[in-house]
């Protein structure tokens, strides 16, 4: 179906004026259409997390709704994160998708590890934290051929994010997959958040 843009944004998009998602990321406006997404990240990637199920009693009986958690990138330095419910599956699975797209974020690459020091782009630049509730991840950079070393969930949102070494440490519920990748999410965003000459705190 033909995507016709709704916002500013959509429409500079569409007639070209923007071609690449960092301009939008770096302006900090929001993404309002998934489209956007799509037009400038053609590749994008998506693996679902997470399919939990909850029931409710209603006046014609028990309905079920499906809770899907969904996680997209590029493996370019791209990478977001989104959850969704529907009665049926797939619908949920399109809804998180595109809520996912929406909450887009561009990720730190480098080597901040003292033990390679390859100048590359294989791992992160720093020690990076995040919490999402009571859960909490820390990242921490690592040598080439290390690997992710981590949970399966961190090492879905950092493989589809483009990082491949990677040492991590998790506090807190741990059990919970959304607060999990969200958790993990918000690590590799708080060096986006970090004000410029702040040291990050021991």
């Amino acid at each position: 179906m033909e995507w016709t843009p709704k916002t500013k944004i959509g429409k500079m998009v569409k007639t070209q004026e923007i071609t690449d998602i960092d301009e939008i990321l770096k302006s900090g406006q929001p993404i309002i259409e998934s489209e956007i997404v799509d037009a400038l990240i053609p590749d994008i990637k998506s693996e679902t997390l997470s399919v939990g199920s909850t029931q409710r009693v209603t006046d014609s009986g028990r309905k079920m709704k499906f809770r899907v958690v969904v996680v997209v990138g590029d493996q370019k330095g791209h990478v977001g994160i989104g959850s969704g419910k529907s009665e049926e599956i797939k619908p949920a699975i399109e809804y998180a998708t595109k809520e996912a797209k929406k909450r887009i974020i561009r990720i730190p690459s480098g080597c901040g590890s003292w033990e390679c020091r390859c100048a590359g782009k294989h791992s992160i630049p720093q020690r990076l934290n995040g919490k999402e509730g009571s859960t909490k991840v820390t990242l921490y950079p690592a040598p080439k051929g290390v690997g992710l070393a981590a949970n399966d969930v961190i090492k879905k949102v950092l493989s589809i994010a483009g990082i491949r070494d990677v040492w991590s440490k998790t506090t807190g519920n741990t059990a919970n997959m959304f607060n999990m990748a969200s958790a993990t999410i918000d690590a590799l965003n708080s060096f986006n958040k970090r004000k410029p000459g702040k040291e990050e705190s021991e």
